[in-house]
């Protein structure tokens, strides 16, 4: 019996290994195509992984070459720009002068002005007991040279000041921006609170919105009244962010420690070169003060080039040397920052 069973048994496991050895036969090619197409199918979803990374990294770089792209016209588009203002910024007129130094005079008063200045410069001079042709001359000069010098002092004293509080504007439009404020919301309070001449400005583009223009042409027009760099690069930061995006108060926030540190720059080149402008204006000041203190001590000797025609001569030499000393002088201590 017990043989019986082991017989059976192993019968039984002899066909079964028969059986699976058939059946492995049989389905050995259908195996082998399945593992195949698996295997294929690996393979097309791995390639197609990679070309849709590589699909996606493209779109990115042509994103990225786009927006350089866009950037570098608008730089472009820019710099030109600034080159034509510079042209009408060497010689600008009249109009455009009085307007970038603050003083709310049109052209006609200002030749109106010019001729009285004019006037009475040459009769204080005639009063003086002048040469009526040296009266006329300062009456020349002083209708040509005074109003416009004044203009001219204003100007500048006008975009010193200018500066002086732009950076505190900026920073407070940063911090608007940064709240959530919108970006002519910031325009409109700085325009209302600001100190002069930041208020006046930020209200004239305030002023040009409310005629339609949009924000980067109404913020280029601030270079016309306020001819510095730093205006300049405030028009060209809303340009840029207003066309290809970006954070706009990461942008201004650089752009006013950018002004800062121009600011102390200009301190310290100022602060280097006193010593230099005080020895120049030594040097410039000793032939005046040697002439005056021979005049006191022998005026005999000194009077001859006062009173004869070689002196004149001699001086009108002395004071043209002298004028192109101080003016090659003054060229080699003024840096600009």
């Amino acid at each position: 019996m017990f043989g019986f069973d082991l017989g059976t048994i192993g019968f039984v496991v002899l066909a079964a290994v028969s059986a699976g050895g058939i059946a492995y036969v049989l389905l050995f090619n259908t195996i082998s195509s399945e593992k195949t197409t698996e295997r294929r199918l690996e393979t097309v979803k791995k390639g197609e992984s990679e070309r849709s990374q590589a699909r996606a990294l493209r779109e990115q770089n042509n994103e990225a070459a786009r927006r350089r792209k866009t950037i570098q016209d608008s730089l472009q588009e820019l710099e030109q720009k600034q080159k034509n203002k510079e042209r009408s910024s060497t010689n600008p007129p009249l109009r455009l002068l009085l307007k970038q130094a603050g003083l709310e005079i049109t052209p006609q008063k200002f030749y109106m002005f010019s001729a009285i200045c004019g006037a009475a410069v040459g009769l204080v001079t005639l009063v003086a007991g002048a040469n009526p042709l040296l009266a006329l001359g300062a009456a020349v000069a002083g209708g040509l040279g005074l109003p416009r010098w004044y203009v001219s002092f204003k100007r500048k004293r006008r975009i010193a000041a200018f500066l002086e509080e732009f950076p505190n504007a900026l920073d407070i439009i940063v911090r608007a921006v940064r709240s959530g404020l919108p970006f002519n919301d910031a325009i409109r309070m700085i325009a209302a609170e600001a100190r002069e001449p930041v208020r006046t400005e930020f209200r004239r583009i305030v002023e040009a919105q409310h005629l339609g223009l949009s924000a980067p042409e109404a913020t280029a027009r601030m270079v016309e009244s306020m001819p510095c760099p730093e205006a300049n690069f405030f028009a060209i930061v809303i340009q840029i962010q207003s066309q290809s995006g970006g954070n706009l108060s990461e942008a201004l926030s650089n752009l006013a420690r950018v002004l800062r540190n121009r600011k102390k720059m200009k301190a310290r080149v100022q602060a280097l070169s006193m010593e230099a402008k005080a020895s120049a204006a030594i040097i410039g000041a000793l032939p005046p003060l040697v002439a005056f203190i021979v005049f006191l001590t022998s005026p005999d000797y000194i009077m001859p080039l006062f009173t004869t025609t070689t002196g004149h001569f001699l001086l009108l030499i002395c004071a043209v040397w002298m004028g192109l000393g101080i003016f090659i002088m003054r060229q080699m201590i003024n840096f600009k920052v």
